[in-house]
């Protein structure tokens, strides 16, 4: 008899509730504020002072629904609409949504610390965080699955995970002042790794590493 996993990895309802195009609306709805109301994106982006000494609280959570132009949303919001569809009914809606929240909250909560130790007065801003880790899921789940580079290149996404950590972390070092937060798109990333590991009990690695032989996708 087939016993389902407790505690942690005790599984959502499996429902198919379209969440995707409901964070795509946030999202949409939020830049939209921001570009009639500037001011408001100071009150929503994550920054250390407004954080610590004005205890804006809630911007964990606010700054990933967050933008600073329309190239940054229009980037971060096809990235969702191509891979959240089908990992949302893979994984299941609520899974979906936990995992994403998860995700974009705990990567801007880590760049806060990073960003409070080293002393770096910064505003946070945009779903990149959750929007990395969407890929990484959506690589587990669909290890061969070829999507186009730049919109030009084929390259598998079990290929192009790892590509992206590669490039993220060299232009982390080496750029280290171009107004992009690639602590956190890497934090993205280790955030999906270890709620796979932890929530779903399956490791990234392995699938990725068994996906050549395996044909369940």
């Amino acid at each position: 008899m087939f016993n389902q996993p407790k505690g942690i990895r005790k599984p959502f309802p499996h429902r198919d509730l379209n969440f995707t195009v409901i964070l795509i609306g946030i999202n949409i709805f939020v830049f939209f504020i921001t570009m009639v109301i500037p001011r408001s994106e100071a009150y929503l982006g994550l920054n250390p002072g407004t954080f610590l000494y004005y205890k804006f609280y809630w911007t964990p959570l606010t700054y990933m629904f967050t933008h600073g132009s329309m190239s940054h949303i229009i980037f971060n919001m096809l990235g969702l609409f191509f891979f959240g569809p089908q990992l949302e009914h893979r994984m299941g809606s609520w899974e979906f949504l936990t995992f994403y929240m998860t995700s974009g909250i705990l990567s801007g909560l880590f760049s806060l610390i990073f960003y409070i130790i080293v002393g770096c007065n910064v505003l946070l801003v945009g779903a990149s965080g959750a929007i990395f880790a969407v890929l990484l899921a959506y690589a587990v789940y669909f290890p061969n699955t070829k999507v186009l580079l730049f919109f030009v290149i084929p390259i598998k996404t079990k290929v192009l995970v790892p590509l992206f950590t590669a490039i993220e972390l060299f232009q982390g070092i080496f750029s280290t002042n171009d107004g992009i937060g690639h602590l956190t798109h890497l934090v993205g990333f280790a955030i999906a790794f270890l709620y796979f590991i932890i929530r779903i009990g399956l490791n990234p690695i392995k699938a990725f590493r068994d996906s050549g032989k395996s044909t369940w996708q």
